[in-house]
Formats: structure tokens, sequence, C-alpha cells
């Protein structure tokens, strides 16, 4: 499962790289990041349950355009088939293919391609995390202060409740900032480029192979009361562990 992910992963990065920018029309469109779907996004999903359900029929699947296909199987593949699709709709390069492989609502592999920054984040669990195959572990920053922290309004109607978290965030922190691609997002608390990631009403697909990477580097990964996340909508806080308490803190702080 493990070799056949990391090929169809790399064959759907490659997809989206050589069509990068290729279409102009999406670059002049402005619509909220949730309301953009392109035709790459549906060619690759197409792609990821074809091949999945070739190789491994019995498996269930749960893709972003596809739903939940329900074989009732132990094994669940999750698939972002192009996670920042407003970022590739307007020639923006952080974007992402993600990937995880869920044993009785467990991750248990997940990987992140991103081809235009020729990035590569994996893990299998128990073994570690890693970025184009050298082990990545979560940053040592122990203050709010000296954090740099990564947001995102998620799969909210709209971004009232993310600006006041951010509000209240960005003023205490280091800085703040938004990439558009949760996977990416995850991935960077993962390797120690940020401290953590704030995120309103994800769905699974979203951040599924982030967590196990973000959890074998060291870091932890909740909802906003706490509770350890599993494969299922909610808000997350995606940290290195040090600061977590502290920025469920803030969160119901800004929230109250």
């Amino acid at each position: 499962m493990k070799d056949f992910a990391f090929k169809i992963t790399k064959e759907a990065a490659d997809y989206l790289l050589e069509n990068f920018k290729r279409d102009e029309t999406l670059i002049a469109r402005r619509m909220m990041a949730k309301e953009i779907v392109t035709e790459f996004d549906r060619k690759n999903d197409s792609f990821f349950v074809e091949k999945i359900s070739e190789n491994f029929p019995d498996h269930n699947i749960l893709t972003e355009e596809s739903g939940f296909i329900d074989r009732k199987s132990k094994y669940t593949w999750i698939v972002d088939p192009l996670d920042g699709t407003s970022n590739y709709a307007t020639g923006n390069p952080f974007f992402s293919v993600s990937l995880a492989i869920a044993k009785n609502n467990e991750i248990i592999f997940g990987i992140i391609n991103a081809p235009f920054l020729g990035e590569i984040f994996t893990s299998e669990k128990g073994k570690g995390a890693f970025l184009n195959g050298k082990r990545i572990k979560v940053s040592e920053v122990n203050e709010i202060k000296k954090s740099y922290f990564l947001s995102c309004q998620g799969g909210d109607s709209d971004n009232k409740r993310i600006a006041k978290i951010n509000s209240v965030i960005y003023s205490i922190s280091k800085d703040l900032k938004k990439l558009g691609s949760g996977a990416i997002e995850g991935a960077y608390i993962a390797c120690g480029r940020a401290d953590a990631f704030i995120s309103i009403q994800l769905a699974p697909w979203d951040i599924a192979a982030a967590a196990l990477i973000l959890r074998e580097a060291g870091g932890r990964i909740t909802d906003f009361d706490g509770n350890e996340w599993t494969p299922k909508k909610s808000s997350v806080i995606l940290s290195n562990g040090k600061i977590h308490s502290k920025t469920i803190e803030l969160i119901k702080k800004s929230l109250s």
C-alpha cells in the first residue's frame, strides 16, 4: 500500500505541475477558496478513485470530490486531490496532493506532495516523519511571543470567527500567516517552519496526512477543546506541543 501510495501521489502531483498556470481563465476568477473547484481537482479525484479501486477493490475511499465510498473495509484511503485549489487557480505555488491511509479509523500512513516546491512529506505510524527522506521534528519554541502561527478559515461559512482568533494571536505572537493549503501548513509545523496552525471546520481529507506527519514529528493535533483529533470534520490546532495549551486558552478567550 505504501509503495502504491507513493506512485499514485507522484502521478497526481506531476499532472498538477504540468498544468500549473496554463489556464488563464482561472486566474481571472475571484471567489472564496471553498467555492473554487477546477477541472484539475475533478480529474485527479477520478484518477485516485479509479486507481485505488483497481488495486484495492475492497478498501473504502474518502475524497473531497467523490465523498465516502463505503466498502465495509477496515482500511480507508483519505485523499485531497488538490489541496490549495484557490492557490493553484490563481498561480500561487502553495498547493499539494495529500493522501492518508487509515486502519480502523486510525491514520497509519500519510504523504503530502507539494510538486512546485519539490517537497514530499511522509510518515508511517511509529516510524517517524520525513521530508524528502530526511527525518524532521517540530520546533522547540515554548513561548507564544516567540511563535510563528499559520491560520485558515477552513470550511467556515465566513471569516468572522477566524478573524477574532487571528486578532488575538497576531497581537502577541511573533507573526501570523496564511499559506492556503492545510496539508502544507500542517507539514510546516511538523518540520519546525512554524509553531502552530489554527483552522476552523477542516474536512478530514485536508489534514489527515498532516496529522500523522505532525504526531510522528513530535507535535500535537486537537480540536479547540483539547480533544485529540480523529478523522472527521472539526476545528483544529496543530502545534509543536509546547505552546498547545496556551493556544487553546487564547482561542477560547477570542471566541468568548
